[in-house]
């Protein structure tokens, strides 16, 4: 399952989940180009770690993965910084917006939306030819299991189209590349690290989980990185929960 001196490329990866995929494909033997828009120190911070950790090509790239113009210039910096085309591409960033829809502006819509489902479609469109031309290249989208859930508003319905998107795009740029998601469930790395949960919410989510803890962004970085091996090249077009059964319906 080796993908050593392949190079990727990770959205919204100076915080968060974002960071935890950088560290596990750059563990991998990958070159990774970190994108950020505007959380600039924390991502050139991570890619100097990287570069000392591991002794490979690692950069930080700026981009406002909503903007077509932003997308094409990010896209050739991380060609240039890495020394080739991009061969995996994992479209994580994108913000939450749970306002109801009758309360809910046009800002935040297209916010939500944008950063999701258009930037998603902006940045693959930059870097498939260069996959296609190859040969070879995997795309990770990131959906969540809002989108199977109602009542989460504009989050939801934008992670639902991320499921569309992906079976669509599989389609579309088979055979060379294939194109997959992931729905995380609430991530919580212990109960002693809450963030900003309460404990009581904490507890009673993880109390309907069937796994009974709540998935970890380690847990969601291995996924992703599975996703681009050699042995899920005959998997393309799905998007795998990753939830611990938070998802399934109890009476």
């Amino acid at each position: 399952m080796d993908l050593a001196g392949r190079r990727v490329l990770v959205t919204g990866a100076s915080r968060n989940l974002g960071t935890t995929i950088c560290e596990r494909f750059a563990d991998g033997g990958m070159s990774v180009a970190l994108n950020y828009h505007t959380t600039r120190e924390p991502a050139e911070e991570l890619a100097a770690a990287l570069r000392e950790r591991t002794g490979t090509r690692h950069a930080a790239v700026a981009g406002d993965v909503t903007d077509a113009g932003s997308v094409r210039s990010m896209v050739a910096s991380a060609v240039a910084e890495l020394g080739g085309p991009i061969n995996v591409l994992i479209n994580n960033a994108g913000p939450f917006g749970m306002t109801p829809f009758v309360d809910m502006d046009e800002t935040e819509w297209d916010s939500v939306w944008d950063a999701n489902v258009k930037a998603s479609y902006l940045v693959t469109r930059e870097v498939a030819p260069g996959m296609r031309a190859a040969g070879w290249g995997r795309i990770v989208n990131m959906s969540a299991v809002s989108a199977w859930v109602r009542n989460r508003s504009i989050y939801g319905l934008a992670k639902a189209a991320i499921i569309t998107l992906t079976e669509e795009l599989a389609v579309e740029l088979a055979p060379e590349i294939t194109v997959n998601a992931i729905a995380p469930g609430q991530i919580l790395e212990s109960l002693d690290d809450l963030g900003e949960f309460s404990r009581e919410w904490a507890e009673k989510v993880t109390a309907r989980t069937p796994a009974g803890r709540l998935v970890t962004r380690s847990e969601l970085a291995e996924m992703a990185y599975l996703l681009c091996t050699p042995a899920f090249d005959m998997v393309t077009g799905m998007t795998i929960p990753v939830d611990g059964g938070l998802r399934l319906p109890r009476f």
